[in-house]
């Protein structure tokens, strides 16, 4: 009997973000093992780089760090982030007319709660940027270079709430013109997450988009308000993505065919009328690929089945297009550095032991 394919799949987290988010609890002395472990991830995940977690686990272990260091930002700053800050600042930013209002109102609240960087809203015409610029500190060592690490990512991850926020605020997501790094290059991943072009290397961190957005009003409401917060942060990770790219339609079309190996990219192509050269622009100018796409798809996928312990690797293997249980776990164990049986196994070792 054939098994239905996959149908509900959403993107995974790098375990390079998991390590990275915990870089201020460690630089605190706090054991990494228990708050992994309150948020239901494998302790031994951490020692493979390629591994993933799902989103839910990812927001859980940002709602462990904040309650477990009363820091909003984690530990990642010179200076604890009071908890309840991100509550009343977004309670006065319902009651703003626009974005406009709204992200300077917000940016200059934060300039007061964090002294390590400042963010702050620059019209150019038709063009809007969210700038981060660092702080100099006096009398900061300028060589502690895991300091340096921790600030860079609580710089990026204000950056990405930032947006998320602000596209909550008007109901649709903010589309960005591109996304600047101080860091160099790095993968394709950071692009796929902002749905937008990526340049390194930069003097600051930000976000480019059109000036117009900002004569968006904002139609959020305090009681809205409280049952977004309810959900934060995993409404700031997952909401708003932009399903109209080319890379969300083939993977909303590969997500209901996934046990199927025989979609290819001309096959998509000639089902939407499309020639196959003009579909792989779209996705060049996204930064993507097909098969990456389709490979992206399968692994988040397999993450999501191997949580279900009644489902076996052979099944498994089939919901995802594999014609062999073999073949899925060479495939797997390339996406995550770790086989299929050792994933779950890791997985069950953590539920038996809570």
């Amino acid at each position: 009997m054939v098994r239905p394919a996959v149908t509900r799949t959403e993107h995974t987290v790098a375990m390079v973000q998991v390590r990275s988010v915990l870089e201020g609890a460690m630089a605190h002395g706090l054991p990494t093992a228990p708050l992994l472990e309150r948020a239901g991830i494998a302790p031994g995940l951490l020692e493979s780089p390629l591994a993933r977690v799902s989103q839910q686990q990812y927001a859980q272990l940002i709602r462990v760090l904040r309650r477990t260091m009363r820091d909003e930002l984690w530990g990642l700053c010179s200076q604890a982030v009071p908890v309840g800050s991100f509550g009343h600042c977004a309670a006065r930013l319902v009651q703003c007319t626009d974005l406009r209002q709204a992200l300077r109102e917000g940016l200059r609240t934060y300039h007061g709660l964090i002294p390590d960087f400042a963010a702050r809203l620059v019209e150019q015409g038709a063009e809007a940027q969210v700038r981060i610029t660092t702080r100099p500190r006096i009398g900061a060592a300028q060589t502690d270079l895991a300091a340096a690490r921790r600030l860079d990512y609580a710089q990026k991850a204000f950056l990405l709430f930032a947006h998320g926020f602000a596209s909550w605020l008007v109901a649709r997501r903010v589309p960005l013109r591109e996304v600047v790094y101080t860091a160099p290059s790095q993968g394709g991943e950071v692009s796929r997450v902002y749905q937008a072009p990526i340049r390194f290397n930069q003097p600051h961190i930000g976000f480019v988009f059109d000036a117009r957005w900002l004569d968006l009003p904002v139609v959020q409401s305090p009681q809205s308000l409280r049952e977004y917060l309810a959900q934060a942060p995993a409404n700031l990770l997952v909401r708003y993505r932009d399903v109209g790219t080319t890379t969300e339609r083939i993977r909303r079309l590969l997500r209901r065919q996934l046990d199927r190996d025989d979609l290819s990219l001309d096959a998509i192509a000639a089902l939407w009328a499309m020639a196959p050269q003009t579909l792989r622009r779209h996705l060049r100018d996204e930064g993507q690929g097909f098969q990456q796409i389709k490979d992206e798809l399968r692994r988040d996928a397999a993450i999501a089945c191997l949580a279900r312990p009644e489902l076996t690797l052979p099944e498994i293997a089939q919901r995802l297009g594999f014609s062999e249980a073999s073949t899925f776990h060479r495939a797997f164990k390339k996406w995550t550095g770790v086989a299929p049986g050792e994933y779950r196994q890791g997985q069950r070792r953590w539920q038996v032991s809570v």
